[in-house]
């Protein structure tokens, strides 16, 4: 289990990191986060989704094994050996406890703080200076968006920029300044001006013929430079459990449902494992896992399914946690149960007793002569 596990979990986290870089990627190419921001990003949008992963991992190992033991016929030694199914639980919560631990702290501790700090970072980056949102070759708005800054290019350390275009937008009409350089400068008392340089000044009203029109070889513009209040409003999904219990609402109880379903998730998938993995040591096991898929994305779409009821106030968290669940439990005893059921045609058992009669019956239509038993 843990050899299927690594493979498994090496695989997936392949997958993620590669889906995940893709996204961030074209958020940074956009403009909507920072270029130096990316591998951060990355990070904590891994963090988000490792649950999630482990969750299938520790699923997908457990049926492997077992699935491998039915395809090798070593459950036909382990059933001739008066062994039953239910021997397989205490190896399999032996491997997968721990992994249904850390799946609990992750989406407790670890997922929350990944969301916030992510968070932060992208608020960072949207309330930066006027001229840090400047990149060459875009249209960049304004924090206050009352102006629109170009530049063909920047010069290293982002002080000095070339061929500049700014439109601003006020009570007296549209002010379109075009200059071939600008240079950022402080008041020493922490404002910054861009002082553009060798340029020209329109102002008017559109679809108007009253323009005015100015050259300069100096002209000062002042740049906002408010500092960002990080975490004033902090997402529910990027609050600590602490908060979410001191705070409860339709919104942070239903994030507190997801956030506690995954660990649950997680040990009742595990143990469904044990029996679904049978299968005919004849036959593929290809179609066990891609029932398992099934059941995995099901028990997910509904875990959701009832978060967003309690979300909407359509379900109290008290009703709302616990009945999918358990059904699912119920299910898990269910298959138990038929496997467990030594006259079941598909039994193991049954199956080998009807081989052994099949070969006993051949070889009593076909007996084989003494000389050549001898």
């Amino acid at each position: 289990m843990a050899s299927s596990a690594g493979a498994t979990f090496t695989v997936l986290f392949t997958v993620l990191v590669t889906w995940t870089l893709i996204s961030v990627l074209g958020k940074a190419a956009g403009g909507k986060v920072a270029s130096s921001d990316v591998l951060a990003l990355i990070g904590f949008a891994v963090l988000n989704y490792l649950p999630t992963i482990l969750i299938l991992t520790t699923f997908i190992s457990v049926l492997a094994a077992v699935t491998r033991s039915y395809r090798d016929s070593e459950m036909v030694v382990w059933f001739a050996s008066g062994m039953s199914l239910a021997r397989w639980i205490r190896p399999v919560l032996t491997f997968g406890l721990p992994m249904v631990v850390l799946v609990g702290a992750l989406s407790m501790v670890v997922t929350p703080w990944a969301k916030l700090k992510s968070a932060e970072f992208v608020e960072r980056f949207q309330k930066r200076e006027d001229l840090k949102r400047v990149a060459p070759g875009q249209f960049r708005e304004s924090s206050s968006s009352d102006r629109v800054f170009f530049v063909e290019r920047s010069a290293e350390g982002a002080t000095v920029v070339q061929n500049v275009f700014v439109n601003s937008v006020d009570g007296n009409g549209h002010a379109i300044v075009v200059a071939k350089e600008g240079v950022i400068e402080s008041d020493g008392k922490g404002g910054q001006y861009l002082v553009l340089s060798n340029g020209r000044r329109y102002q008017g009203v559109p679809g108007e013929a009253d323009f005015q029109s100015m050259e300069f070889e100096r002209y000062s513009m002042r740049v906002a430079t408010q500092v960002p209040v990080l975490g004033a409003d902090v997402p529910v999904s990027a609050m600590t459990t602490p908060q979410l219990l001191a705070a409860p609402n339709q919104f942070t109880l239903s994030e507190l449902l997801g956030r506690i379903s995954q660990p649950i998730v997680c040990l009742i998938l595990m143990l469904l494992a044990i029996p679904l993995g049978f299968v005919n040591p004849r036959a593929g096991s290809s179609a066990n896992l891609i029932l398992a898929l099934l059941i995995f994305f099901t028990y997910n779409n509904l875990v959701k399914l009832i978060e967003a009821s309690v979300k909407k106030g359509r379900l109290e968290f008290a009703v709302a946690w616990w009945p999918l669940h358990l059904a699912a439990a119920l299910a898990v005893l269910a298959l138990f149960a038929w496997r467990l059921n030594v006259n079941h045609r598909y039994h193991p058992l049954v199956l080998i007793n009807a081989w052994k009669r099949r070969l006993h019956f051949k070889g009593a239509a076909a007996p084989v002569p003494k000389a050549e038993a001898e």
